[in-house]
């Protein structure tokens, strides 16, 4: 999958912010099958955010019209929009696509068209199978931090699921009914061990190793699963299980090394000292991999929200109907939760000692999620929606993000095989990623093409896109924030005051003094050339 080109006609759900926007992300005449992310980078309110959030929340309209058995949640039915792409066919061919809705000449909202460019013109599919193929095969959103924007759709996939878990539980006649996973997945902090679990269990042991490596650790040593279905003192306070639900119990019992069961809190305690029998064991029930094997540890993770009290629920879930929610749900407390994980230890390089996973510090955590998340996803036409991805990675992290992301191994479940690295011809390389940043290191690492600055107006409130007029790959830190962020000097608020101050002294000792307190910097330089001019002028 490759975005090429996005207009915005009317997005209720950013107020407005981004209407009338036109965002060009490529050339629709040069799309290859390379993995070449696309980089959205500007001040805050510019909007990189909400582009994000439409694009998530136009294809959540799309899935749930399309394949309403997929999508459960509420989707956005006033967004105007339209979107061009291009889809990879099991054939491995590129196929363009568009979809639209907007008002016709009656001012009412149509239902969203689907077209695929064919025999220079755009036809729409004849069946829903036809259809199917031409959307994304998954939409994975990534945030680091607390942004609701991009979170706001992937909730509401959120919330129709686990509405669904919960009246099929109940229901003799639906309990055993299997319910499709969504389409739409968000990966954030509060999934880290679910995401690093999944990869370190069920990935090639080359991925396992590429992930640990990273942090300086050689594998994963053990881990505990807890789940307890018993919240409360009540009768009733007991969560039911789906069919699925339980089965997912039952086949952890086989994987674990061992267990214990309290009948009378109905609790599980699973411990698994990992060897390569563990990876054997997981793959014969989770045979599709890491990434179904995150789906059941995501699923029973859903689970947490029904022992928030009720009132809460339906404050937060009618505030994910409506969009305007600007809190998370509340977090149970660790030991109440219905499921978790605790005592993951890995073994480290350096002799061996055992590394307890809480000791490892935010930027290694949200690293291994990333990279994590990534390699779940080893098939084409995924679209990766990552906020701000790189915010907790110290400066050489930084530096190295992007060719991080185009160096990780993949493989393909589909052949079991290993497909070398992610940005060659491989399955992964048919994906798509739009990453926002408020940082130079990333549009350093890639082509001005691949890199989309946004801009607001704050006289009339409007947003515009547009390419950086200079050549961002190779190009220095200060010659990037210049561009993107017209800061020049790039050097912060208080000393560039002051150097502004001492520029225009006549003070020969004041600047002397001043230039000794002051790091290495162009300005630096400016003030010494101030102190020469001044003694030649003296003499």
């Amino acid at each position: 999958m490759k975005i090429t080109w996005l207009h915005v006609i009317d997005a209720d759900t950013c107020g407005g912010l981004l209407n009338g926007v036109v965002i060009n992300f490529r050339d629709a005449w040069e799309v290859n099958d390379s993995f070449s992310p696309i980089c959205l980078i500007g001040p805050n309110g510019a909007g990189k955010s909400q582009a994000l959030q439409i694009i998530a929340e136009i294809f959540q309209a799309a899935f749930a019209q399309f394949l309403p058995d997929e999508e459960q949640g509420k989707p956005n039915n006033q967004i105007q929009f339209e979107l061009e792409y291009f889809i990879f066919n099991n054939n491995k061919e590129s196929e363009r696509v568009k979809i639209w809705r907007k008002k016709g000449k009656s001012k009412r909202l149509s239902n969203i068209v689907l077209e695929v460019y064919s025999d220079n013109r755009w036809v729409e599919p004849q069946d829903y199978i036809e259809a199917k193929k031409l959307l994304p095969s998954k939409i994975i959103g990534y945030t680091s931090g607390q942004n609701e924007t991009i979170s706001i759709p992937f909730f509401v996939s959120r919330s129709g699921y686990a509405k669904q878990v919960s009246t099929n539980a109940l229901d003799k006649e639906k309990i055993a009914l299997p319910i499709p996973d969504s389409r739409m997945l968000l990966v954030d902090y509060s999934t880290n061990l679910e995401v690093l679990m999944a990869n370190l269990i069920l990935n090639p042991k080359n991925v396992r190793e590429y992930l640990v490596n990273e942090l300086g650790l050689k594998k994963l040593r053990s881990f505990r699963c807890v789940i307890q279905l018993k919240y409360g003192s009540s009768a009733n306070s007991k969560v039911q299980l789906t069919d699925e639900l339980n089965n997912y119990i039952s086949y952890l019992k086989r994987c674990a090394t061992c267990f214990e069961y309290d009948e009378k809190n109905s609790s599980y305690v699973f411990d698994f000292f990992v060897q390569e029998a563990t990876h054997e064991s997981f793959s014969s029930y989770w045979e599709e991999g890491a990434l179904e094997l995150y789906s059941c540890f995501h699923k029973l993770a859903m689970l947490n929200d029904l022992i928030i009290p009720k009132q809460d629920r339906e404050a937060f879930l009618k505030g994910v109907e409506k969009r305007r929610f600007s809190t998370r749900l509340p977090e149970p407390m660790e030991k109440q939760k219905v499921f978790r994980f605790e005592r993951v230890e890995f073994i480290s390089k350096k002799g061996d000692k055992h590394v307890d996973y809480v000791s490892l510090s935010d930027g290694e955590h949200q690293l291994t999620q990333l990279l994590g998340t990534l390699c779940m996803a080893s098939f084409p036409n995924v679209l990766f929606l990552l906020d701000e991805p790189e915010s907790h990675f110290n400066p050489r992290w930084r530096v190295e993000f992007v060719s991080k992301i185009l160096n990780l191994p993949t493989t393909s479940v589909q052949i079991c095989s290993n497909e070398g690295k992610r940005h060659f011809n491989s399955l992964s390389s048919k994906q798509d990623c739009l990453l926002t940043t408020h940082s130079p290191f990333v549009p350093s690492d890639m082509d001005s093409e691949n890199v989309i600055i946004f801009k607001r107006n704050f006289i009339d409130g409007k947003v515009s896109t547009r390419k950086p007029r200079i050549q961002t790959y190779g190009s220095t830190f200060d010659t990037i924030l210049e561009e993107c962020f017209e800061i020049s000097p790039p050097i912060s608020d208080i000393p560039k005051r002051e150097i502004e101050k001492l520029l225009n002294s006549d003070n020969i000792e004041e600047i002397k003094k001043a230039v000794n307190g002051l790091g290495d910097s162009v300005e630096r330089m400016y003030l010494i050339e101030r102190v020469r001019m001044l003694k030649a002028k003296e003499s």
